[in-house]
């Protein structure tokens, strides 16, 4: 009884979303061509209307293919849930590998690969010929391939370890392992925010220091200015990959350095790469990558919680079609990764409204440290190279967007530099 109620509810659940992403999908795409003929008054000065038209293009491309996309992964949720693909899988791999800890890991690594083979096909399309139609990919096949191997290898040796860890303490430390894994996952996480920048990164891209030494030395006056300390300001060679820019800084603690697209530097002058650097000191300044980890934290506690209750219901697997029999904790990961988003996806809303609020109060910070003129001109640019629709459907920015629409925040910039 209470399998079948769990199964209406997912199912429900499940419609809902599907029909609620397909609707703002298509508001999206309608919205974006009924302003397609002409640049918003905000930028009839600054972006001619091939740019604008462009960048109407390419989104709606991108929002036809995500359609696409979203379809296919909704039959294979269905596929793996519903119709038995997990179970299956469960049931072929149990004489290989045999009982135990094998079979966990192997359960959980064969759901992996099955998972990365399936999205292949529009990972390949969207590089090789979305960007590559509208003149932003550039990277090769080869180089492809290699990012792909790397990030397997880094996943296995990251992750299986990690799976290793996390199983053990699911059968091993009682009704409170949820407690103890978030203890390890939250650790990880941690970790993970040291090493990448010196670690994880380099073996994909490569980072040389900032060799221009006036840029260099407006860049050490704002961070002079702001209190930020900085491991080192480095330019990235992201021109090899993609025509996009931007500009970041990663790292936790002492450990944090500057990061500059190589194809950001050769577009904007250095009053304005130093404007988009102050909005990027501004979410460290202003504590927001702190209250993000703390909610990200936060959530992720809740969330453990729930899996440690729904583990040990039988409903929970015979309700998403998997037979008690075949309850382990490594399905039960996978129902539970496999399931949240579907029931998640309406609070969507809520984590944009804060993301929202941060760039805001970013751009305020920039604009207080820098010229909001220089960080307007830069914004253009950047909106411009990175054919970003200036027109996106209001309802559909809401539930998706985490920066505020093109013409609101030029709009509160401009306001801040009279």
């Amino acid at each position: 009884m209470y399998s079948l109620a769990f199964s209406v509810l997912f199912v429900g659940f499940f419609l809902l979303t599907l029909i609620l992403r397909f609707w703002l999908a298509n508001r999206h795409v309608r919205h974006v061509l009924a302003h397609r003929a002409q640049v918003p008054a905000e930028f009839a000065s600054s972006i001619p209307l091939a740019a604008h038209q462009k960048a109407a293009d390419y989104t709606v491309v991108k929002t036809k293919l995500g359609l696409v996309a979203l379809l296919f992964s909704s039959a294979v949720l269905i596929g793996f849930t519903l119709m038995g693909g997990l179970q299956w899988l469960a049931v072929t791999l149990a004489p290989i590998t045999g009982p135990g800890m094998t079979y966990q890991i192997g359960l959980l690594v064969a759901f992996a690969v099955i998972s990365g083979l399936l999205d292949l096909p529009f990972d390949y399309y969207r590089q090789f010929v979305l960007e590559q139609r509208f003149g932003f990919n550039k990277m090769t096949i080869k180089l492809w391939l290699a990012d792909m191997a790397k990030g397997v290898l880094i996943g296995a040796a990251i992750g299986l370890p990690l799976i290793w860890i996390v199983l053990t303490l699911m059968e091993k430390t009682g009704a409170l392992w949820w407690l103890y894994a978030w203890l390890v996952w939250s650790g990880f996480q941690l970790l993970m925010m040291v090493l990448f920048p010196t670690v994880i990164a380099p073996l994909f891209n490569k980072f040389t220091p900032l060799a221009d030494d006036s840029l260099k030395s407006r860049i050490e006056g704002l961070m002079q200015r702001v209190g930020f300390a900085s491991k080192g300001l480095f330019v990235m060679d992201g021109s090899k990959r993609s025509a996009h820019g931007n500009a970041y800084f990663s790292g936790f603690g002492a450990n944090k350095r500057i990061v500059f697209f190589d194809t950001l530097l050769a577009r904007l002058a250095p009053q304005e790469i130093e404007a988009v650097l102050a909005h990027e000191l501004g979410h460290f300044k202003l504590k927001h990558i702190v209250k993000r980890i703390a909610v990200m934290f936060a959530v992720s506690l809740g969330f453990l919680a729930l899996l440690g209750y729904l583990k040990t219901q039988t409903w929970f697997y015979q309700g998403l079609g998997v037979d008690p029999l075949f309850a382990s904790d490594a399905m039960a990961l996978i129902l539970f990764m496999l399931v949240l988003p579907v029931f998640t996806f309406v609070l969507s809303p809520l984590t944009s409204i804060t993301s929202r609020k941060h760039e805001f109060e970013a751009d305020a910070f920039a604009a207080t440290h820098t010229d909001a003129r220089d960080l307007v001109s830069a914004l253009v640019k950047m909106y411009e190279d990175n054919a970003s629709t200036l027109t996106p459907d209001p309802l559909h920015s809401a539930f998706y967007d985490s920066h505020p629409p093109a013409t609101v925040r030029i709009r509160h910039l401009n306001l801040a530099a009279q």
